[in-house]
């Protein structure tokens, strides 16, 4: 079986030598072997760990949540296949991104007026304006957006990056098939209903609301909206994650 040097795979995947073994040190990435003068060597299996490593890495986890989400049983290959469809989604809003500003420096170079409705796309956030606005009301939208809008760029990136993370947890505790009641996947909806209660104008942010007919519905929704249900890994996910949030509404809320 074919193996690697830790220089030649930290070449490969962009990093250092160091930050290899400091994560053979935390028990994230076991050497396939070492040799008696004590150079690390990686197989395949070896190189599929770090490539998911890398993946939650950008999601903006922590090693200690992805030492949490590696010592799951999960299939790798259920658990990747949920990192593809979340980066796909990803790729096409930068692509429109990408698409939006190129467009701009066009119209700027060849002297002609930017068109408005060109220069914002994939940047929006209000994507879920009509949905929010038809369950929860107008006042529920305007609350959360102007939450956001005042918000700076640095701030936003945080936010996001939590977002991300806490999917990313949702992905891979449906992949491994814990069971929606299970304390791991309680301690996923407890996280999650602490994230809505931090966005000003949902129910969730609301003392006197009803949060636990709020959470059920999210569910509903995450599973009805394939838009939502993408962050989860697709169909299966977003059940799984509609059931652990009725779960720990019935228990808790």
């Amino acid at each position: 079986m074919k193996e690697w040097s830790i220089q030649e795979i930290a070449k490969l995947a962009g990093t250092t030598s160091r930050t290899l073994r400091h994560y053979g040190e935390l028990g994230l990435l076991t050497p396939s072997s070492v040799g008696a003068n004590g150079y690390r060597r990686y197989d395949s299996a070896a190189l599929l760990r770090l490539q998911r490593i890398l993946l939650l890495r950008e999601l903006g986890l922590g090693l200690p949540q992805i030492a949490e989400i590696l010592a799951r049983p999960a299939a790798a290959e259920a658990a990747l296949a949920a990192h593809l469809a979340w980066l796909r989604d990803e790729q096409h809003r930068l692509a429109r991104q990408i698409a939006s500003v190129e467009k701009t420096i066009t119209t700027l170079e060849t002297g002609e007026e930017p068109m408005a409705e060109d220069m914002f796309d994939g940047f929006d956030h209000t994507q879920y304006k009509d949905e929010v606005t038809e369950r929860w009301g107008e006042k529920a939208y305007a609350d959360s957006d102007r939450w956001w809008r005042g918000m700076d760029a640095a701030t936003q990136a945080d936010w996001k990056a939590q977002t991300a993370a806490l999917n990313a947890a949702w992905q891979d505790a449906a992949a491994s098939g814990l069971a929606s009641d299970s304390a791991e996947a309680q301690e996923l909806a407890a996280r999650h209903v602490a994230w809505l209660r931090g966005i000003p104008g949902t129910p969730a942010a609301d003392p006197h609301g009803d949060i636990a007919g709020y959470v059920r519905g999210l569910g509903e929704m995450y599973v009805a909206d394939e838009r939502f249900g993408a962050n989860y890994g697709g169909a299966e996910g977003a059940a799984f994650v509609r059931d652990a949030l009725a779960v720990f509404a019935d228990r808790n809320l």
